[in-house]
């Protein structure tokens, strides 16, 4: 499996991650009758920061990973794989890796800058297949 599919399917793994990390404590605090139901009202409590953090973080990255994929595919498929655009695989795992943990302490700058880098490197993986 080339790097950029490694990096994808460990990605997968992430979100999966992502989503009990936030799920656990938004059924302790939304309690099971809400987090089972259709969710037509909105609760009638509140969660905590960091969990609604961590729910935030989660949909960010169902979209990073979005992006990612379509690179990861462009990359594959078009026979463009290299060292350039393995590395910039594992800078976008390691960012959203590390950015579960800057959205959930609210680290700033530093959450928009991990963002960053692994928005930067879904891009570049993508440019680096184009030339």
């Amino acid at each position: 499996m080339t790097p950029e599919l490694t990096a994808l399917a460990l990605a997968v793994f992430l979100q999966a991650v992502q989503f009990a990390l936030y799920a656990i404590p938004a059924n302790r605090e939304l309690g099971p009758g809400y987090t089972m139901s259709a969710r037509d009202r909105e609760p009638s409590r509140s969660m905590s920061v960091m969990t609604g953090r961590l729910g935030r973080a989660l949909a960010n990255h169902f979209e990073g990973l979005i992006l990612f994929t379509a690179a990861v595919v462009i990359v594959t498929l078009s026979g463009q794989a290299s060292e350039f655009t393995g590395l910039c695989a594992w800078i976008y795992l390691a960012a959203r890796i590390l950015y579960v943990p800057a959205y959930a302490f609210g680290w700033r700058p530093g959450r928009s800058i991990i963002w960053a880098l692994g928005f930067a490197a879904t891009l570049l993986m993508v440019a680096a297949a184009l030339i």
